[in-house]
């Protein structure tokens, strides 16, 4: 079931990992979401959650307390939700998550790469499906391993973290294990290339107009 809780409380929350974070005593709203991440959020500060943990998680409840646990590489992420008041606690069934309909820019960038996959790469298959959503082309390259590509308009961090996620899910499944990414987009933010580098995903920036053939490319259609 694709469900979210939602949980109104009086709670103190400690961020324990790369560093210590304490948020003092307050009234807060939990979400828990069925993937596994789980936000903070105040009524202040507008829609950026107050702390956070991306999944894959481990929730632990016990009176009281709601433990979120993370693996970061050799270290471990940990969220501690000490409750000191529960106001409102539910929980809502949301259904079959509709796949994003991708448009403008973003669905013309998918549309024409598919039909000219980045250099070494075959199409597979559009919009291949993940439990969590779908990657917007799966490729095979000149070794016949997979390679997912998720095209933005413009790659920030949360792009990498987007398609780390995917990531994650296609190489758990049978003879998938060496799937590797490939973000492609016609700007990428430095910050969001160097965490992708360093998780081994390859950055492609892309050219419109050369896509779409009103013009030449200067040397190669893709930049790295």
């Amino acid at each position: 079931m694709a469900a979210v809780r939602l949980i109104v409380a009086r709670c103190e929350v400690v961020y324990t990992g790369r560093l210590t974070a304490v948020l003092p005593e307050a009234l807060r709203l939990l979400m828990l979401k069925s993937d596994g991440s789980v936000m903070v959020h105040a009524d202040t500060g507008g829609f950026k959650p107050q702390n956070w943990m991306t999944p894959p998680t481990v929730i632990e409840e016990s009176p009281g307390t709601m433990v979120v646990r993370k693996k970061a590489a050799a270290s471990e992420d940990r969220l501690e939700i000490r409750i000191a008041e529960v106001i409102s606690d539910v929980t809502h069934d949301m259904g079959e998550a509709a796949a994003l309909e991708k448009e403008g820019v973003e669905r013309e960038l998918q549309e024409l790469l598919a039909g000219a996959p980045p250099e070494g790469l075959r199409l597979v298959r559009r919009e291949w499906p993940t439990d969590i959503g779908p990657v917007d082309l799966m490729c095979r390259d000149h070794t016949d391993e997979f390679v997912a590509v998720e095209i933005k308009r413009v790659a920030t961090i949360d792009a990498v973290e987007q398609l780390t996620r995917y990531l994650v899910r296609i190489c758990r499944e049978p003879g998938m294990a060496r799937c590797r990414g490939v973000l492609a987009a016609q700007l990428i933010k430095p910050q969001a290339r160097v965490l992708a580098e360093s998780r081994g995903i390859a950055c492609v920036e892309i050219d419109l107009s050369v896509l779409r053939g009103e013009r030449e490319p200067d040397l190669t259609l893709f930049a790295a």
